[in-house]
């Protein structure tokens, strides 16, 4: 992809929403990169950051904090300076960011949680989704180990499609053909979204927008809509709001099998 600078050249495409979840600045999987390319091209009135979007846990172990990671951050907060309004609910990876709730720091407001009212009024409770992964927080260490495994696996998929690409065969996923194929892990994404629709049915919200897990998803979920960021990991899924108020996931990994010269988005909504 290059090099990256962080010009204020004019979006092609607004919305009047983006969620972004799970970019882990820090961790050397993090594809800030892609996201700082997808932010080029993409501008909304209100961005939402919901949660490990800097990977905590990963800095402590190893430091890793290359240029497009603080042009990231520039981007981000050139939008809340240029009038964008951007909400950070932190995460699991960025919860030394949860001591800070309630504070304004370079035009981003830091909440624990919050509630987004979409054009045609419904309320959709916006979290990171965490506090209902017992694994992070029954057992914390072995949440650590898992985010080993995922790092290694990601390692996996990048060589794996290292050779794919020299074959001209599309992008492969992985980690996402686990979590489709593996019993357990369905059984825990289905636990963990009867568990946020559950909370959002509590908020009296007619829905419930986070991410964590790294699966982005729009779905009926008993009566509550439920919609997943995804990650700028692996998938580079982001949700928008469009103007007319629908929902809709877009997948910036899909413009890398596109000529760079006419920047392209791919967008899938289940």
């Amino acid at each position: 992809m290059g090099s990256y600078d962080v010009s204020d050249e004019s979006p092609e495409r607004r919305f009047r929403t983006l969620f972004i979840s799970d970019v882990h600045l820090g961790a050397r999987g993090s594809q800030a990169d892609l996201l700082l390319d997808f932010l080029r091209y993409h501008d909304a009135d209100t961005i939402y950051l919901v949660g490990d979007i800097v990977d905590g846990w990963a800095l402590k172990s190893s430091w890793h904090w290359p240029q497009s990671h603080n042009d990231l951050v520039q981007k981000l907060l050139r939008k809340a300076r240029k009038g964008a309004k951007v909400i950070y609910i932190p995460g699991n990876h960025d919860e030394f960011l949860r001591n800070y709730y309630g504070t304004h720091f370079g035009g981003i407001d830091v909440v624990e949680n919050t509630v987004h009212t979409g054009v045609d009024g419904k309320r959709y409770l916006v979290i990171h989704g965490d506090i209902f992964d017992l694994v992070v927080q029954n057992a914390r260490w072995l949440a650590h180990l898992g985010d080993k495994a995922y790092d290694f696996a990601i390692q996996m998929n990048r060589l794996v499609n290292f050779f794919r690409r020299l074959f001209g065969v599309p992008y492969w996923s992985l980690s996402q053909w686990a979590k489709q194929k593996v019993k357990n892990a369905v059984n825990y994404i289905g636990a963990f979204e009867q568990a946020l629709a559950a909370e959002a049915r509590r908020h009296e919200a007619d829905g419930v927008i986070c991410g964590h897990i790294h699966y982005a998803v729009i779905r009926d979920e008993a009566g509550i809509r439920y919609m997943n960021c995804g990650d700028w990991v692996e998938s580079c899924t982001a949700l928008v709001e469009h103007d007319d108020g629908h929902f809709e996931i877009i997948t910036w990994a899909d413009h890398l099998q596109r000529p760079a010269a006419v920047p392209q988005v791919a967008a899938r909504a289940a």
